[in-house]
């Protein structure tokens, strides 16, 4: 599977044999600047600018932007309810956590979580292989929480998200403080990656780089 980081929490990930996913798509006005090419799925964990705008992609992909069970051809895409803040919902509404068994991997991107995760949230996500969480606080949950988070789904590979970057003026934290939560970072000098196998120990923090 090669997996591409376009900033924020938009993520392509594209299976060996050629369907593309891409996961919360954002505006322009962000800073970055998104895939030019067709993707097959967009999944939206809210409507927010920063993480609805698929209408700008190119082609007609398939939109999954609720909660429960979703099939597109050979991806399955398990919404799970939660919320954007600590209170319910009550500040910034809902939030989809999705889970992707795709290309061999599960998959679970947590759009932009507000909370601790219960029991059963997490007997709902399962097993996950590689995790994509936000840790730039503010909006989402913070560097510490996303540790705590990421070390309870206890995922062979992470790729945090949502935080800042010198490509967007978002009032975010930078990556460094959940680093230093996490015991075995790797930086990567790209935007890419390809994963063909699993590490056999998990939380395994793959920090991508969006070039200018």
């Amino acid at each position: 599977m090669k997996i591409t980081w376009f900033g924020h929490s938009c993520f392509l990930l594209q299976d060996s044999g050629g369907p593309k996913l891409l996961t919360d798509p954002f505006d322009k006005t962000l800073g970055y600047a998104l895939p030019n090419e067709s993707v097959d799925v967009v999944t939206i964990s809210h409507n927010h600018f920063d993480h609805n705008n698929s209408h700008n992609l190119p082609g007609i992909p398939t939109i999954v932007d609720t909660v429960g069970n979703h099939q597109v051809g050979n991806i399955k895409i398990k919404g799970l309810h939660s919320f954007h803040d600590r209170e319910y919902g009550a500040k910034r509404g809902a939030n989809i956590i999705f889970v992707i068994e795709m290309n061999g991997f599960t998959i679970c991107h947590l759009g932009d979580l507000g909370h601790l995760l219960d029991e059963r949230t997490l007997n709902d996500i399962g097993a996950v292989d590689i995790l994509m969480i936000p840790i730039g606080g503010n909006y989402t949950i913070d560097a510490e929480e996303a540790s705590m988070v990421a070390k309870t789904i206890k995922s062979h590979i992470v790729f945090p998200m949502h935080y800042k970057t010198p490509l967007t003026l978002i009032p975010l934290e930078g990556a460094e403080n959940f680093i230093i939560k996490m015991d075995n970072v790797e930086k990567i000098n790209d935007s890419t990656i390809e994963i063909n196998s699993l590490p056999q120990s998990y939380n395994n923090v793959k920090l991508l780089n969006i070039k200018k």
